[in-house]
């Protein structure tokens, strides 16, 4: 074996950790990995059980009660996505190149399968917003009414009783540009303090941790910016496999990886957006 310092357990856990300290959509705080469990091969599911909630009456000294049925109801999270990266490393490239450019290879890869898994949560999250959690598109965002669209979003999930610690916000560069002109909004390097900043947060503004991304969803100009609680979303993801063999057909080895994940939101009310035009003929 060329590549002599290749240890599956080690390089795979190395990846893992590259891939969330990457991630924006799929970070904690954001989502959460509550039934991750082991995940050993795509189409795994894990079996979300909810009850409801009792009922609460009025009581009347001596008079009877009534006792409530606890009912359940289920959702299946399934690990139904599979991407994977392979590179071969020729034998004369891997003798003239400096060491530890396989290494440097694979935790590229890791970036591009971020942004992939990224580019799946917020996808999954926006078609899961409940309709009274859309706002009204912005078609003209300016630096004056970009702080009252966080107000409104804080205000539709005030109005579902998500919690009002841990909320953030995922915004796109443009929109973000405009809340950088705006008083209210705290920036990260004028807070004091970085502890526990999350992959991409910028600062906060209206209750929410504001995160700026690229991977915002976007379409024809036109970004969704969403709002929520990590309760909202359930998240597991593995590396199922990361291997190196002596390729047959050439003098070189190759390396490859798979990354099995999947999503859930369970929790739709705790999750708001709102459509922002970020176009140059939108000022944003």
């Amino acid at each position: 074996m060329a590549i002599a310092n290749f240890v599956p357990e080690i390089w795979s856990a190395s990846l893992l950790e590259n891939l969330r300290n990457q991630l924006v959509f799929g970070q904690a705080g954001v989502i959460n990995r509550d039934y991750e469990g082991d995940i050993a091969r795509a189409g795994d599911t894990v079996h979300i059980t909810s009850f409801t909630d009792p009922s609460v009456r009025d009581y009347t000294k001596n008079g009877t009660i009534t006792w409530d049925v606890l009912t359940d109801a289920s959702q299946a999270l399934v690990v139904d996505q599979a991407d994977y990266f392979a590179f071969k490393v020729d034998d004369i490239d891997r003798r003239q190149a400096l060491g530890g450019f396989v290494e440097s290879t694979t935790l590229g890869a890791s970036y591009n399968l971020a942004s992939t898994a990224d580019t799946y949560l917020s996808g999954l999250m926006s078609a899961a917003v409940p309709a009274g959690n859309t706002l009204t598109a912005v078609t003209a965002p300016t630096t004056s009414n970009a702080y009252g669209t966080l107000v409104a979003l804080r205000t539709a999930l005030t109005k579902t009783n998500t919690p009002t610690s841990g909320r953030w916000v995922v915004v796109p560069p443009e929109f973000y540009a405009l809340l950088l002109q705006d008083d209210r909004f705290v920036r990260v390097d004028a807070s004091g303090s970085s502890d526990g900043l999350r992959n991409g947060q910028a600062g906060r503004a209206a209750g929410f941790d504001v995160i700026e991304s690229n991977v915002a969803p976007t379409t024809g100009g036109v970004a969704t910016v969403l709002a929520g609680h990590a309760m909202a979303t359930t998240f597991a993801e593995q590396i199922a496999e990361t291997e190196a063999l002596r390729l047959e057909t050439t003098f070189g080895d190759g390396v490859r990886g798979l990354h099995l994940y999947g999503g859930k939101v369970v929790r739709p009310n705790q999750l708001a957006k709102v459509a922002v035009t970020i176009d140059a003929s939108s000022g944003a």
